[in-house]
């Protein structure tokens, strides 16, 4: 399994940047995401990155002004987030998995097996 850690959320205005980061170790990850979660909503995937071939997908919602990256030296995922929205304002999860390809696409949960504790964003 691959164990991930978030940090970087905190407040911040409508209009403003933030950068979350995932720390990841233990098993190499063939997919990494970010997901989130709205208080009565239910999770939504953002952004995901497949390691091995650097193809990226992101959910309409945050294109163009967000973009996930990795640091393969530091083994740590980042999204970075541009003209924040209160509609952003969510709880931010990390996600990876092992397996390199399965039934299920990048935008549903079971894609993933492995999930961080999450970080809190909120955009006023």
């Amino acid at each position: 399994h691959v164990q991930l850690v978030e940090s970087g959320g905190g407040s911040v205005q409508a209009g403003g940047p933030l950068t979350l980061s995932c720390a990841a170790s233990g098993a190499a990850a063939r997919i990494m995401a970010w997901w989130r979660q709205a208080p009565g909503k239910e999770r939504e995937g953002v952004a995901a990155l497949y390691t091995i071939s650097g193809v990226i997908y992101y959910a309409d919602s945050v294109k163009d002004r967000f973009t996930i990256s990795r640091d393969n030296l530091k083994n740590t995922l980042y999204l970075q987030m541009m003209n924040l929205k209160p509609e952003d304002t969510a709880v931010y999860y990390c996600a990876a998995d092992q397996r390199g390809g399965g039934f299920y696409n990048w935008w549903e949960p079971e894609r993933f097996a492995d999930w961080g504790q999450g970080t809190q964003v909120t955009v006023s």
